[in-house]
């Protein structure tokens, strides 16, 4: 179907005078936003949205995980960190691979592989279980679909990796930064 000649509009840009047709009007314009936004700027960076202070905190001498926002009139901690995968009081992963947090993982950054569990009081365990931090979005979702509290963030946030493999964290990793972490209250 074809474009009929009397349904087209043909619009011509409006002539510019000589001053705009130099741009020097427009730049002196832009200056001018660019110089009241840097002298009105100053004093005004917060640490987060909702925070009491004024300055940028200084890390590495101020941490994160002492900052909270007001909710209520109650301090609640906002901050997730480094993923753990907890063990029960037997020692073991607590995981019963039930595939909670890879689905509801919005990053699909947890892979799991079930297998048969070697003890009677559960069906499968995590043969596998990986979690690209890189990929991750920190946001929480597989703490709360976890039913029996198996993966928690901690406030560990200051952990370093020199290859994407060193990012993703495996079962023995996860369960190593519990047995560092399981003194610290998670988040």
């Amino acid at each position: 179907m074809a474009i009929r000649e009397e349904d087209i509009v043909h619009i011509s840009p409006p002539d510019m005078n000589p001053a705009e047709a130099i741009y020097l009007p427009a730049i002196f314009k832009g200056f001018g936003t660019t110089l009241r936004h840097f002298f009105t700027s100053f004093g005004q960076s917060k640490v987060f949205p909702g925070a009491k202070t004024t300055r940028a905190m200084q890390y590495p001498e101020e941490r994160r995980e002492h900052l909270a926002v007001e909710e209520g009139g109650m301090h609640v901690p906002n901050f997730r960190g480094v993923h753990r995968l907890n063990r029960d009081e037997e020692g073991r992963v607590r995981c019963v691979a039930c595939m909670m947090c890879p689905t509801i993982c919005p990053a699909n950054c947890i892979h799991i592989v079930a297998g048969e569990s070697p003890w009677d009081d559960r069906e499968k365990y995590p043969v596998k279980f990986e979690i690209d931090e890189l990929r991750c979005i920190f946001c929480g979702m597989c703490e709360e679909a976890c039913p029996v509290d198996a993966i928690e963030m901690t406030p560990e946030y200051d952990f370093v990796g020199l290859t994407r493999q060193e990012m993703i964290f495996d079962k023995e990793k996860l369960l190593h930064i519990y047995d560092v972490t399981v003194g610290r209250k998670p988040m």
